[in-house]
């Protein structure tokens, strides 16, 4: 009995080790076929060369309306993004005092003329009683001493005439003043606008210099973008230049340059270019644009936008291998040229890519050509 145990426990030990020892079999199941696929092969093209200069799009016009006076604001008709109107009024500012003023000055004024009246009354009196006593002085009808007090009296009397319109002068001077500074008291658009900021509200106390409201032009904007100075000379006053704005990508403005800023920037190396947009309702200051200057040709590898899919914020594309089997490629692409991009990195000529994969997960799958 026990040699029968044993006997089957050692068959038993030979068939456990036969078995761990045979090779195995791994069965590899065929990849999935996909039919009728679009494919083209890499090549290089020649693409327009551009300098593209990056800017911020600004009012041809801007300015901080400020206060000229001290006071407390009263009234702010206007908020930001209303339009206004060349000498329209945007806030007042408490009137009392230079109202106060300005009738003072009106009243010395008046005052100055009323003496004015009197001192040529006395002028008139003095010189005519002269001209009588220079009569009878030429008759010998009165003294000498008598006629030199007329003659003083009518010179004191036309000095007189003089302090008094001298006085009345000034006087004028000071109605003006105090009509200027009446005029303070309200707060006037320079020119026809937009406000784009508010920075006081009433009850607030203004004082000389202060900024209240900030106006930029309307239907007058441009590019100002920074060029490297090595790149200047791509750069012509007059030219029409192409221009792009983030906001609207699918929009591209005709742009002109008016003026280049002599002077370089000393800390980035670069000039300033100034290029006028046409008019628009939806174009506003503080948008980020591109210019686009062209620099000739150059030979580039371009790829159908059809081509690109995306992962997050990595853009691939299918790459078709010599066993048809497709495998996914990122790459790092450049500038949209129409309907095609350029590929910067991860592509040679010559490879087979997928034209249109859309949603399609074709990785690992073999590729029938259409």
């Amino acid at each position: 009995m026990k040699q029968t145990v044993l006997v089957l426990m050692l068959a038993l030990l030979i068939l456990v080790t036969f078995s761990c020892s045979s090779p195995k079999q791994a069965s590899s199941a065929a990849p999935e076929t996909v039919s009728n696929v679009a494919v083209f092969h890499t090549v290089n093209s020649t693409i327009p060369d551009e300098l593209v200069a990056v800017g911020t799009v600004r009012a041809g016009e801007t300015s901080q309306v400020s206060a000229q006076m001290m006071g407390n604001v009263v009234a702010v008709s206007v908020r930001e993004g209303d339009t206004v109107k060349r000498g329209q009024v945007l806030a007042t500012i408490d009137p009392a005092q230079p109202q106060a003023a300005l009738e003072r000055a009106q009243a010395g004024f008046a005052a100055a003329q009323h003496e004015v009246a009197v001192a040529q009354s006395q002028k008139a009196l003095a010189e005519s009683t002269l001209k009588r006593y220079d009569t009878l002085f030429q008759r010998k009808s009165v003294s000498p001493q008598e006629f030199d007090e007329v003659k003083a009296r009518a010179q004191s009397a036309g000095a007189a005439a003089e302090v008094a319109k001298s006085a009345e002068t000034q006087a004028r001077a000071a109605v003006a003043q105090a009509q200027s500074s009446f005029g303070y008291t309200k707060i006037r658009a320079p020119f026809d606008g937009l406000v784009t900021e508010r920075r006081v509200d009433p009850g607030a106390l203004a004082s000389p210099g202060m900024p209240l409201l900030t106006i930029e032009s309307t239907g007058h904007l441009r590019l100002e973008a920074n060029v490297n100075e090595t790149d200047l000379h791509f750069v012509r006053t007059g030219e029409a230049v192409p221009v792009t704005l983030d906001a609207y990508p699918d929009q591209k403005l005709s742009g002109k340059v008016s003026q280049i800023v002599p002077a370089a920037d000393p800390g980035s190396r670069t000039f300033l270019v100034k290029i006028e947009l046409p008019s628009s309702n939806v174009i506003r200051s503080g948008l980020f644009g591109r210019a686009h200057f062209s620099r000739g040709e150059r030979n580039a590898l371009v790829i159908p936008q059809t081509a690109v899919i995306e992962r997050g914020s990595l853009k691939g594309v299918f790459i078709v291998g010599q066993d048809k089997i497709a495998s996914l490629r990122y790459v790092t692409l450049g500038g949209q040229i129409g309907d095609r991009v350029e590929v910067l990195s991860g592509l040679t000529p010559n490879e087979a890519i997928v034209f249109s994969p859309a949603d399609r997960e074709l990785g690992g799958k073999r590729i029938e050509v259409q």
